[in-house]
């Protein structure tokens, strides 16, 4: 009798643990995907984009180095499912790990658990893949010439100041509390903006937060740049509009601290500097939705420092412009 009483007890318990346990799985398992109730498809609601610079350095030059025979891409999502997403366990050993059995014959997609390491995939090519590819410069003879390798630039031009450091996630409280959802690039204001990859100018003009700012999308609408906080009087290249397409290195406007103002051309911010933003859609929803993705861009731009765009100014006016044409040739294939 007493045994029965423990062994109901017992079920019991085990019962109201698995109850209590279906809203965290449930959780747990939209912090990957989610289903869009109009057209009734899967996409990615939650991306914590935390590879360190080290990481991206290393694997970056493995893929330019090899012309594409070790993808970054594919090694950074493989060590994503060996550290649980968590890039603070990164070693290089584990790299040189991965590159050995490339080296014997393995395919690095079956080298992990394929259900995580497809998310993964998903999620990194969502923030790397126009990074890497083929480009040309004009040379001093006229002709181009092509390369392979990294093709977008810091979002400072080359030989201006700035400094930054970790500030995503902060608090801010103009209009309401909230975090910082960007990484601010604190320069001169005047300072050259250039655009850090190519893509189509979907919004320009004031916002109350963000005062002068532009928006800029990826040709394969994975990725919105966020640019704000930009010049009094002078934000932007004057021949920038909306839907305007952009390359990787143009100059698009100037450091300011416009911004926390429902007026128009208002300097509340205290030091000038660039709001950088990237937001990752998956799902056009996300993109004015409540459920927008904002990725920490600390360790991206510390990658970024050391490829900056030339720029020179363009005589009798305000304006600067890129010093080197480039070209840019778009991994993402566009329809016509």
């Amino acid at each position: 009798m007493i045994y029965t009483f423990k062994l109901r007890k017992l079920y019991l318990l085990l019962l109201a643990m698995l109850i209590l346990s279906i809203p965290f799985i449930f959780h747990y398992k939209n912090n990957f995907i989610s289903v869009n109730s109009n057209n009734d498809k899967n996409y990615i609601k939650w991306v914590d984009f935390n590879v360190t610079y080290p990481a991206l350095e290393k694997t970056l030059n493995l893929d330019i180095n090899s012309k594409q025979k070790y993808n970054w891409i594919e090694i950074l999502s493989c060590l994503a499912v060996k550290y649980g997403g968590d890039f603070k366990k990164y070693k290089e050993k584990d790299v040189d790990d991965l590159i050995k059995k490339i080296d014997d014959g393995q395919n690095i997609s079956t080298l992990t658990n394929q259900k995580y390491y497809s998310y993964y995939f998903e999620a990194y090519s969502a923030v790397l893949n126009e990074f890497i590819g083929q480009y040309k410069i004009k040379t001093e003879t006229g002709d181009w010439k092509e390369y392979y390798g990294l093709k977008v630039f810091s979002p400072i031009a080359k030989g201006y100041a700035y400094y930054d450091f970790d500030d995503f996630g902060t608090e801010r409280s103009y209009g309401y509390k909230r975090k910082h959802l960007g990484h601010d690039l604190m320069a001169l204001t005047g300072t050259p903006v250039i655009a850090v990859e190519s893509g189509i100018v979907e919004e320009l003009g004031w916002n109350k937060y963000g005062g002068w700012r532009i928006g800029i999308r990826s040709f394969d609408k994975k990725r919105y740049y966020y640019y704000a906080h930009l010049r009094k009087n002078y934000p932007y290249v004057k021949t920038l509009k909306k839907g305007n397409k952009v390359t990787a290195g143009d100059v698009i406007g100037y450091v300011g601290r416009t911004g926390y103002s429902s007026n128009e051309n208002v300097n509340n911010i205290e030091q000038s500097h660039l709001h950088l933003g990237l937001q990752l859609i998956f799902d056009e929803s996300q993109k004015d939705g409540t459920n927008q993705i904002w990725i920490n861009l600390w360790n991206i731009t510390q990658l970024l420092e050391k490829y900056r765009s030339a720029v020179e100014r363009i005589a009798d006016s305000k304006e600067f412009k890129r010093s080197i044409d480039f070209e840019d040739i778009p991994n993402f294939v566009q329809d016509e």
